[in-house]
């Protein structure tokens, strides 16, 4: 199935590589260029505001979902083609799995480990069974990905680990198709 529309977890920080700003920005412009549609969390600052802005620039369209206790924190994004406010974090994760094809995950912090966590569960339950992408920009996720191996490895999975995430390192190398 050809992803339409991507959601994307990442940081609303830029964190301390500028390798996590050059992927995303990279991933927004191959994002823009498949003529996929952006579905993310809404803000303007950090890898958030790093992807949309990438998207935006080359003519695409850009999603975004932000619970309103948030909307000053993540500094919502002004410019996207569609800003969808919701009452809470419940609502918005909801709303960003119901809206994409597949997920994308890029270096974040708690909430992105929160929204990547959920939408694996909902995944090995057969809930959907949208195709999961870890951007593993300089190994950030080598230690995540020994232990979701580790998890496999004791026998707590119902099915094999490769077939629920699509680990890369490089934006080439994802397959938009």
């Amino acid at each position: 199935m050809k992803i339409k529309r991507l959601t994307v977890f990442c940081g609303s920080k830029p964190g301390k590589n500028p390798n996590y700003i050059i992927h995303a920005s990279q991933l927004g412009y191959l994002i823009a260029q498949y003529d996929i549609t952006l579905v993310y969390g809404g803000g303007n600052k950090g890898m958030m505001g790093a992807i949309a802005n990438a998207v935006l620039a080359k003519g695409g369209r850009v999603i975004g979902i932000m619970p309103t206790i948030l909307a000053g924190i993540e500094h919502s994004h002004p410019g996207l083609t569609e800003m969808i406010e919701v009452e809470d974090m419940h609502t918005r994760k909801k709303l960003l799995y119901e809206n994409g094809d597949a997920a994308l995950i890029l270096p974040g912090g708690f909430g992105t480990m929160d929204e990547f966590f959920e939408m694996l569960t909902w995944n090995q339950l057969h809930i959907h069974n949208k195709k999961i992408i870890i951007m593993n920009t300089d190994g950030f996720y080598d230690n995540l990905i020994s232990f979701l191996t580790k998890i496999e490895d004791e026998g707590f999975l119902y099915d094999a680990l490769a077939e629920r995430i699509i680990v890369v390192s490089d934006p080439n190398e994802i397959n938009f198709e």
